[in-house]
């Protein structure tokens, strides 16, 4: 058996940092898409009139933006409390992925420099995930494994 090179980590101290960055992250996202929720009309045109100069189709365009703020919301949410944080966080890196295209399409190599950062992130959260011990994931399980009284 080969030794871990990582014994000097504890596991307390794992669960901690995944949660704190856990939820961190969370309320970065829940904010981006709960900010929006109120002038996602208005947020919408501001990227059809963004990508007016791309080969990307204005309908294509306004309805993507239609839904990232709701699904950024969502994503938060699922985030922040580890809540179906699989699924969030898979979803997560798929709306990167889009955003990516995006800001790259554009051009915009500012943003997409920010946008691997939130991938990298991602990856963190994604690959350790074994962490995730305070969520109402771990809350929801433990309830199902008790035995009905």
């Amino acid at each position: 058996m080969t030794p871990s090179p990582f014994t000097w980590l504890r596991r307390r101290d794992l669960v901690t940092a995944y949660t704190l960055l856990r939820i961190v992250f969370g309320i970065n996202f829940f904010n981006h898409g709960f900010t929006r929720l109120d002038s996602i009309p208005e947020f919408a045109q501001g990227m059809v009139d963004l990508f007016q100069d791309t080969f990307m189709p204005a309908p294509l365009v306004r309805a993507t933006a239609f839904l990232v703020p709701i699904v950024e919301f969502l994503i938060g949410i699922g985030i922040a409390l580890g809540l179906a944080t699989e699924v969030a966080l898979v979803t997560g890196i798929g709306l990167m992925a889009i955003l990516m295209y995006g800001v790259t399409l554009l051009q915009n190599w500012d943003a997409a420099s920010s946008q691997l950062i939130y991938c990298l992130v991602f990856f963190i959260l994604i690959a350790c995930r074994s962490f995730n011990d305070f969520s109402l994931d771990r809350v929801i399980a433990k309830g199902r494994d008790r035995p009905n009284s």
